[in-house]
């Protein structure tokens, strides 16, 4: 059974950097697709970001880019979320997910939150 175990998120202030990791476990294929995702009280979830299994040519969303990087060790199955420049409009519980494509995430993260505030 695929399980993803996330990091902790915190309390930051405004302009600081958080960094949310997470592990996947009993993945039997390929390296999957592993993204990030949010969700902020009373909004739908929203893509963060997602990175391919070869690294190559991640996905930001439009109001992470330059701020946010995404990153993955293949050989621990584990994909880091780099949150630089935090904004207050940053704050949401953060979920990862892995998927065999980067379309069809399968796997969910019990998710984490994430506050900033001054």
């Amino acid at each position: 059974q695929v399980r993803l175990k996330q990091s902790e998120g915190g309390s930051v202030q405004i302009g600081g950097s958080l960094t949310l990791s997470c592990a996947a476990s009993g993945w039997t294929y390929n390296s999957p697709c592993m993204g990030w995702f949010r969700q902020a009280p009373g909004t739908e979830r929203d893509t963060v970001a997602y990175i391919y299994p070869d690294g190559a040519t991640p996905y930001y969303a439009d109001s992470v880019k330059g701020r946010f990087t995404i990153s993955r060790d293949n050989a621990k199955n584990t994909v880091y979320l780099q949150m630089n420049s935090l904004k207050p409009e940053d704050t949401a519980i953060y979920y990862c997910a892995a998927g065999l494509g980067c379309s069809a995430f399968t796997y969910w993260g019990r998710g984490t939150q994430v506050t900033v505030s001054s």
